[in-house]
């Protein structure tokens, strides 16, 4: 409960810096577009148009952005420490520093998320179709909608897919990677983040990794079943 207040109250630190940037981050958010195209990636106004037509998967997405991440966070963390107690402190600790680093760079590089860009033709699918995560970036005093780099919950879903897989056993295992697939999918059709804040987010979470490796070796060995487990 520390650790999270913690990192709660920088976030809001983070929070209240952005306001003084929002200039700087619609410019970068710009920047980050042309770049995107410059390398050729998907368009992610593509992507949102192939599905917004279907309002059903769209309100799904939504859903999945606004329900999901917090609540499969918990279960995951929680279910670690009662099961597979050898995996939870390192999990635990590489989502807290991964956090950390992100809210660096939340500070020196703010990025107005693409839904932002509506003169690329994006939308906020969750202020059109419901349910709506934030309100607007004016009033908003709870959220930095300024920080779409890195995507963290991209860096989240997957930093718990590989615990899971390292934690589990079983060739079903490796089904764990649809979370962060599908949360990709979704960050990008509903217009809060862009390809490379995931590709971000995930070389984030590879150095975050590599620099606690060394802390963490119980992490790296599947754990025998327990009497009783299947």
């Amino acid at each position: 409960m520390l650790l999270v207040g913690v990192l709660f109250l920088a976030y809001k630190i983070g929070r209240l810096a952005a306001d003084g940037h929002v200039g700087e981050a619609l410019t970068n958010a710009q920047n980050v577009w042309d770049l995107e195209r410059f390398l050729r990636l998907p368009s992610e106004l593509a992507v949102q148009q192939a599905v917004i037509s279907q309002k059903w998967l769209i309100k799904a997405a939504n859903c999945y952005y606004a329900y999901v991440h917090f609540p499969a966070t918990a279960a995951a963390l929680i279910w670690l420490y009662l099961r597979r107690p050898a995996h939870y402190l390192p999990t635990r600790r590489l989502l807290a520093w991964l956090t950390a680093a992100s809210l660096v760079v939340h500070l020196l590089f703010p990025l107005a998320p693409p839904r932002m860009l509506s003169a690329v033709g994006m939308v906020d699918t969750g202020r059109l179709f419901g349910p709506a995560v934030y309100g607007s970036p004016s009033s908003d005093a709870l959220t930095n909608q300024y920080a779409a780099m890195p995507s963290l919950h991209v860096g989240w879903a997957l930093a718990l897919a590989i615990a899971l897989i390292l934690a589990t056993r079983g060739r079903y295992r490796w089904l764990w990677l649809a979370h962060p697939t599908i949360t990709l999918l979704v960050v990008v059709v509903t217009g809060n983040h862009y390809w490379l804040d995931a590709v971000v987010a995930t070389a984030l979470l590879g150095l975050v990794a590599a620099l606690l490796g060394h802390r963490a070796p119980a992490a790296l060995a599947i754990p025998e079943p327990r009497v009783g487990e299947g």
